[in-house]
């Protein structure tokens, strides 16, 4: 279904540059990475370099880059409106999901583009378009994505439409806790770039094992203008196991200077795991200082406090 490129060697560079950057640790986090890939991970998060760090509230994902991209950014930005009308055409045609495109960030081969979809079910994702550098020729009718990233964040958006109260009831817990404890989540305009799949400023979801759910990314391609209450007829949400979904809790302190609070930390954590009103899945929670990686929309330092698989809270 999705027209790939057929030099193998570009796609991988393409794909390897794209999980190195801001959604590599939103990458990391769904494929339960082990420990030793994630220390192979380092945009220079860890080593505090003042240079690539913002505040979390200042942030609206405009900084976001990947590496060896800057050619094909300025490119990529000169013909926005090409590029849009493009991806717009893609989703349309391969997905039948209108979408609104956000940011558009230069790749060693292309562009990556950042895209939420309208309406319901909502999720955010992305596309790669190529781009011919030589000719500075925008590829429109070679537009892709990496394999089953699309199909999972339709799946998600699904579960979250479905869960909706649930959903809001976690939403509703998380800030009950960052008013109490000075906490914040990321700046809504930097959520395209700096999260993925169903997901708000705190929190973002998706699918870990696809077997349950291909049922109904397969009437989403005939249909995917259905009510809530039609998903939710269409499958036995019993059935569903915890580790068939991942939850993963991103937040800041909301002042400069201050260290992860272990309190509110915690906290937080308790909750989740007494709170028997959220979503069933395999939950993991950070804790970060402030400060975020403009370059990579991530929060990640030494700092960070974690609780992460292979611990993750299970929720029934």
């Amino acid at each position: 279904m999705l027209k790939v490129r057929k030099s193998s060697l570009v796609v991988i560079m393409i794909v390897s540059l794209f999980i190195l950057g801001g959604c590599g640790e939103v990458l990391e986090k769904f494929n339960d990475a082990s420990e030793n890939e994630t220390k192979d991970i380092d945009n220079g998060v860890n080593g505090k370099n003042p240079e690539v760090l913002m505040p979390v509230q200042e942030y609206t994902g405009e900084e976001y880059t990947l590496r060896n991209g800057k050619e094909t950014d300025k490119i990529a930005n000169e013909n926005r409106e090409i590029i849009e009308n493009a991806v717009k055409c893609f989703f349309d045609e391969e997905y039948n999901t209108e979408v609104i495109v956000h940011n558009i960030v230069g790749n060693v081969d292309g562009a990556t583009v950042f895209v939420e979809s309208v309406g319901e079910p909502h999720f955010y994702t992305y596309a790669i378009i190529p781009i011919n550098k030589q000719e500075e020729e925008i590829l429109v009718d070679q537009v892709w994505s990496q394999e089953g990233q699309i199909e999972n964040a339709i799946m998600a958006g699904i579960y979250g439409m479905v869960m909706e109260k649930e959903f809001q009831h976690l939403t509703d817990l998380i800030e009950e806790v960052n008013q109490e404890y000075n906490l914040t989540g990321l700046n809504k305009e930097a959520i395209p770039v700096g999260a993925d799949k169903f997901c708000n400023e705190y929190y973002f979801v998706a699918i870990r094992k696809t077997e349950n759910f291909k049922g109904l990314l397969n009437k989403y391609m005939e249909n995917p203008d259905r009510t809530k209450e039609e998903w939710n007829s269409l499958m036995d949400w019993d059935e569903i196991q915890p580790d068939e979904i991942r939850i993963a809790i991103d937040l800041y302190m909301t002042e400069n200077g201050v260290e992860p609070n272990q309190e509110a930390f915690d906290y937080l954590i308790n909750l989740i795991d007494n709170d028997e009103r959220i979503p069933k899945g395999l939950y993991g929670i950070s804790l970060h200082d402030n400060y975020i990686d403009k370059t990579t929309a991530t929060g990640n330092k030494d700092n960070s406090l974690k609780r992460a698989n292979p611990n993750d809270i299970i929720k029934e």
